[in-house]
């Protein structure tokens, strides 16, 4: 078991990680359009290094599974996504695209060890209780200053020392996560624990653990259909702020929505780290739903961007209750995968997502929101429909048992 101090390192490794992750939306488009004279390109990368998080994602949770020290594994995956962001910082614009494009699908193949993989250890090193739902908000709230951070970071030095040097500081923060987690209080797995299987079924188990027990296929299919809306809203803000003869300000919208993600998820740590998680991911769901709808109706801006605000800290409880769930309904020996495969999940909806908006042409932006609202809110039903049919929970170890034989 591990102590606060333990929790402490954990934050800070997934803190640096997903701060790398999350600044390579942003450092590697602007190192494309500085050497390349070509933001296209950088789409291309950035979509070579965002793919693999979805193929990979029950493959790196199934290794996850079955390594026989935890520690070293995160340590070495983490090692190799640096890697991985430090070649890219020196290769894109001086070698060939198709070689660029192979390093970058190569960090992917790492990435859900970080968008995934490291919210599972919170259940490896505390025992089910207030301490790990408290881990839980907190995991909660470093995925939401990441968001902000990231970009924020790779922008501002991109501005002052350049582009490549941008991407390069992103892979120091990767290294530093590789760092800490080797003195992450995670003892080896006991060879009696261990995933003997054949790869290939473990990876059927990963999936059927996610879509087998009621709890987790209801929170997997909500969250899904959440991030299809939440993939468009990005650029959804952008159109928004244009619309409204405010050009350049969509993106304070959303950093209004980071910010209240991570007010959300951090005052749920420290005030109700124990309210039950399945409430908190319906009221998150439609809390989002409402308060974007307000927003497509705020008759100006600083009214739409309290709305945005408040979507965030709807999103912060709703991610906080998503990680609770994967955590507390997971079999056990396949707690990992869940977490990876979930996550992979989730890009590949925001990504159909954006690809929806881009789509959707000359549609108002106004709704274009309201559209995404209407998602969040379909969404909280589909999440209260799937729990409540009768007949379909299964428990994690039933359903284990059933995939082994």
């Amino acid at each position: 078991m591990s102590g606060p101090s333990g929790t402490r390192l954990y934050l800070a490794t997934a803190f640096c990680a997903r701060t790398a992750e999350e600044g390579m939306a942003v450092g590697v488009v602007m190192l494309a359009a500085q050497r390349l004279d070509s933001a296209a390109q950088g789409a291309f990368i950035l979509a070579a290094w965002m793919a693999p998080h979805v193929l990979a994602a029950p493959t790196a949770g199934a290794l996850a599974a079955r390594a026989r020290r935890p520690r070293m594994f995160y340590a070495v995956a983490l090692t190799g996504f640096a890697g991985a962001v430090a070649a890219l910082s020196v290769s894109v614009g001086r070698l060939p695209l198709p070689v660029v494009l192979v390093i970058a699908a190569a960090g992917g193949c790492c990435g859900p060890v970080v968008s995934g993989g490291l919210s599972s250890l919170p259940a490896l090193m505390l025992g089910p209780g207030p301490e790990r739902d408290r881990a839980y908000a907190l995991d909660a709230s470093v995925h939401n200053a990441a968001g902000v951070v990231g970009p924020a970071a790779a922008g501002s030095a991109a501005a002052a020392v350049g582009s490549g040097a941008a991407v390069a500081t992103l892979a120091v923060a990767a290294a530093c996560a590789a760092a800490l987690a080797c003195g992450l209080p995670l003892p080896p797995r006991p060879a009696a624990r261990q995933d003997t299987a054949p790869v290939r079924d473990a990876l059927l188990a990963g999936l059927v653990a996610v879509w087998g027990g009621r709890e987790l296929r209801a929170i997997t299919a909500a969250t899904c259909l959440a991030f299809v809306g939440l993939g468009a809203l990005t650029t959804t803000a952008v159109l928004l702020a244009e619309s409204q003869g405010r050009p350049g300000t969509g993106g304070w919208l959303m950093t209004a929505f980071a910010a209240g993600a991570l007010a959300g998820s951090l005052a749920l740590a420290r005030l109700r780290p124990a309210a039950a998680p399945d409430r908190l991911a319906a009221t998150g769901l439609a809390g989002i739903g409402l308060a974007l709808a307000a927003a497509a109706l705020a008759p100006g801006p600083l009214s739409c961007a309290a709305a945005f605000a408040a979507a965030g800290v709807c999103d912060g409880l709703l991610l906080t209750a998503t990680l609770r769930l994967r955590a507390d309904h997971a079999p056990p020996n396949r707690r990992t995968q869940v977490f990876t495969i979930g996550a992979g999940l989730k890009i590949s909806a925001a990504a159909l997502g954006a690809a929806l908006v881009g789509w959707a042409g000359s549609v108002p932006a106004a709704w274009d929101l309201a559209a995404i609202a209407a998602l969040h809110m379909t969404a909280a039903v589909v999440y209260a429909g799937i729990r409540r049919r009768p007949g379909s929970r299964k428990e994690p170890a039933v359903l284990d048992e059933a995939v082994s034989r």
